[in-house]
């Protein structure tokens, strides 16, 4: 009986080329960190001040996807670690041709309000909702929540909320007409503020704890936070609704959706209501002389399939927010930020550029 096959093959191995052990251990890493950043962690940046001075420009992020459920990829065929644009062609980083159907992974919780989220940009309707561009906000309210903005605090099923410690706002400063230290003010890190109307009168953004020491200064007479009285109607407010008369200091009452909750629906809150049920959720929404038509169907209600949520920015009068384009839908919701792992300040010089005391913070 001829057992050959039973012997051990001695022939030795061919040996790997440096370029290739060099392409599979690259190809390695970039399926590892792609599995890392899409569902357990990824890095972010903060581009713009809205959220200042909870979270600067220049504050680089970890934020986890694990404590609400990792999204599975709704774009799969994509370039790696590009969002949705190629860096330096400018082209779309992805193929839009082939997608998939929305679904998250269990977590660690929900959404609860004042996390610091990052969100897909609900707006961009040309793109799919996981390659809409990222923003990061401060949750302030939560599904089923009534939510209502009164001389720019925000109220929640008619409670006071505690704005953040660190959240800005804008001031008015009177002045005897003798200018400000430049230096004094930098140390005391107000950046955002200029001259206006007649001269000794400037506009600040500042905190609380700011406002209170520019207050003390010999020159300045008066501080009073710059806020737009209730009724004084704003076209780009949402809904954009002058029947409302709202504005980003004086908004609502207004409710925000829950899964399985069921609203009445009229001509007085249809615009609240229709982009969340027509873009969102996929029912067109018609508006005629008789009433409200859903997906063809005449009806008073509307019971929603997702969760929604009311994100603002802590600098609240430089953001950009659920105050303007309303709801954050649950499938638009990346991650919750969790603590700063560089903060880089380009406009300091060269031995002040890194941010010391904010490296390895959390994010409150």
């Amino acid at each position: 009986m001829n057992l050959k096959f039973w012997k051990k093959s001695t022939a030795p191995k061919k040996k790997k080329s440096p370029t290739r052990e060099w392409v599979d251990a690259l190809v390695f890493a970039v399926i590892a960190a792609t599995i890392i950043r899409g569902l357990f962690i990824e890095a972010f940046t903060i581009p713009t001040p809205s959220m200042e001075r909870s979270l600067l420009v220049g504050d680089f992020l970890f934020v986890s996807k694990v404590n609400y459920g990792a999204r599975t990829p709704v774009t799969p065929i994509a370039f790696p670690f590009a969002h949705h644009t190629m860096p330096v062609i400018g082209t779309k980083s992805y193929l839009d041709w082939i997608q998939l159907p929305y679904y998250r992974l269990p977590g660690l919780g929900n959404v609860e309000r004042n996390d610091v989220v990052v969100f897909n940009y609900p707006m961009e309707d040309f793109r799919p909702i996981d390659k809409q561009e990222n923003y990061i906000k401060r949750c302030v309210g939560i599904s089923g929540d009534t939510l209502e903005v009164r001389d720019a605090r925000v109220f929640i099923n008619g409670v006071g909320e505690e704005m953040p410690k660190e959240s800005q706002g804008s001031y008015m400063v009177r002045t005897d007409g003798n200018a400000f230290n430049g230096k004094t003010l930098e140390s005391m890190n107000i950046t955002e503020y200029g001259q206006y109307a007649e001269e000794g009168n400037f506009m600040f953004t500042l905190t609380k704890e700011q406002k209170e020491k520019l207050a003390k200064f010999s020159n300045v007479k008066t501080v009073q936070e710059a806020i737009r009285p209730r009724g004084q109607y704003v076209d780009y407010v949402f809904p954009h609704d002058a029947k409302l008369g709202w504005n980003e200091d004086n908004f609502g009452p207004l409710i925000i959706p829950a899964k399985g909750m069921t609203l009445n629906l009229n001509m007085g809150n249809i615009e609240m209501y229709k982009r969340a049920i027509e873009v969102y959720e996929g029912n067109k929404v018609e508006i005629k002389d008789d009433g409200i038509y859903i997906a063809g169907q005449k009806t008073e209600s509307y019971t929603f399939q997702m969760n929604y949520y009311f994100m603002m920015g802590d600098n609240r009068h430089n953001s950009l927010d659920s105050r303007f384009w309303g709801f954050v839908p649950e499938n638009r919701i990346v991650g919750k930020a969790l603590f700063i792992w560089m903060s880089w300040d380009s406009n300091a010089d060269f031995f002040s550029k890194i941010r010391w005391n904010r490296l390895f913070s959390g994010i409150h």
